[in-house]
């Protein structure tokens, strides 16, 4: 087993779709889709590419921190404080354990992600 893993930002198999749950849907009528590539330590790290179309959502992390990076799109998130930034591609961020805010998709977006769980 290699421990050099490459993210494919346009994987070929079929991603995991889902849909947002009743309490975290704000507006819109968004949809998920998730290709996993990576679990490593016990699946408490998680890497893979993640696409929204758009709509607006609550997002709040709990006890895991995400890095992000946008291959393709807008979004714009706002912080629990009214704080709001928006991102495109080729921008990264980081939301940190105990984030609380919306997320809204303004164009379909796509991003890498590695997600580190408590």
């Amino acid at each position: 087993m290699s421990l050099l893993v490459k993210i494919d930002p346009n994987p070929t198999f079929e991603p995991k779709a889902a849909l947002p749950t009743p309490d975290r849907l704000i507006s819109g009528n968004p949809s998920f889709k998730t290709w996993a590539q990576d679990d490593s330590r016990d699946e408490k790290v998680k890497t893979g590419i993640w696409e929204a179309t758009p709509g607006e959502t609550h997002s709040i992390k709990g006890t895991m921190f995400e890095f992000c990076h946008i291959l393709e799109g807008h979004v714009e998130i706002e912080e629990k404080d009214g704080a709001t930034q928006t991102f495109k591609a080729g921008d990264s961020f980081v939301m940190k354990p105990g984030f609380v805010g919306v997320w809204r998709t303004i164009e379909t977006v796509r991003k890498i992600y590695v997600c580190v769980y408590d």
